[in-house]
């Protein structure tokens, strides 16, 4: 496995496999890796003949009052684990590198960046964009990886691979889980053993929608409902939202339909946590 840390290096090795005839997969990551990012890298490396896996915790993605500083930063071992895995480049820039001094240009992907998380917090996705978007520039793949959790983001991208026309095949996985349900995030570490068991009101609220709309309930406002009944047996969580939208373009719907996307983000102590479930996956269209 190769480290390599700037702009230059990245494009080298990348055009080295290239040049060979290998199929190169890419999996962006913010790093603290856990099982759900593993299981990108085992995905790709069932497809592709070069994995490349980013470290890379985005400043441009996290508001004033968001947790950047803070945020998990194990490179060492995440390094360990990728190369038990076989991956061939791992591209773990500085900030300064991906924004250099004077940087004034942004990826903005108007409307669908405002809706769920886009709506909470302001400008995140422009920086999710920016940053995938100079990914895609800098190691060329074929196909990216990403997590079904990040459901916005999934989207979001999706549209800018469109719009931009970017020469690349993305590829979305499942959901990772723990055994009681809890989605895996890099962001779990910071909950109390009292946080973690009221964490798993997220999935249970997910559960509840999924077993109603399984029952013949279609109402998006009563879906939501019930989701929001649910969240009330843990008050000390604070929801963030509760939604029902068409998971392309993230707009709420009136009625659930096989395929419609619901998810939910609340607060459980001081950290911010995602989930979501595709209704009826297996007949969505």
């Amino acid at each position: 496995m190769k480290l390599v840390t700037t702009v230059n290096d990245a494009r080298a090795a990348v055009r080295v496999a290239k040049r060979e005839g290998k199929r190169v997969g890419l999996v962006p990551t913010m790093g603290a890796l856990h099982a759900g990012h593993i299981s990108l890298v085992r995905a790709v490396k069932a497809r592709c003949d070069f994995v490349v896996a980013s470290v890379f915790v985005n400043p441009a993605q996290f508001g004033p009052k968001e947790d950047y500083s803070k945020y998990p930063r194990t490179l060492e071992a995440d390094l360990g684990k990728l190369e038990a895995e076989g991956v061939d480049l791992v591209f773990a820039p500085a900030v300064e590198e991906i924004y250099p001094p004077g940087a004034t240009t942004f990826v903005n992907v108007d409307e669908i960046s405002e809706r769920l998380d886009g709506r909470s917090r302001p400008g995140h996705f422009r920086g999710v964009a920016t940053v995938v978007a100079k990914l895609f520039h800098i190691l060329e793949p074929d196909l990216v990886f990403f997590g079904q959790k990040d459901a916005a983001q999934v989207a979001i991208i999706r549209r800018m691979v469109r719009d931009l026309m970017f020469p690349v095949e993305m590829v979305v996985a499942p959901i990772i889980r723990e055994a009681d349900g809890l989605a895996l995030s890099s962001r779990n570490v910071y909950l109390s053993p009292d946080e973690r068991r009221e964490a798993l009101v997220l999935s249970r609220a997910l559960r509840e929608i999924e077993a109603r709309y399984r029952a013949g309930e279609r109402d998006a406002t009563k879906l939501i409902e019930a989701a929001r009944a649910v969240f009330a047996t843990e008050p000390s969580v604070r929801v963030d939202y509760i939604a029902l939208v068409d998971p392309e373009t993230l707009g709420d719907v009136a009625t659930a339909a096989a395929g419609t996307l619901a998810a939910v983000a609340a607060f459980v102590g001081t950290t911010r946590l995602i989930d979501n479930a595709i209704l009826d996956q297996n007949r969505r269209r």
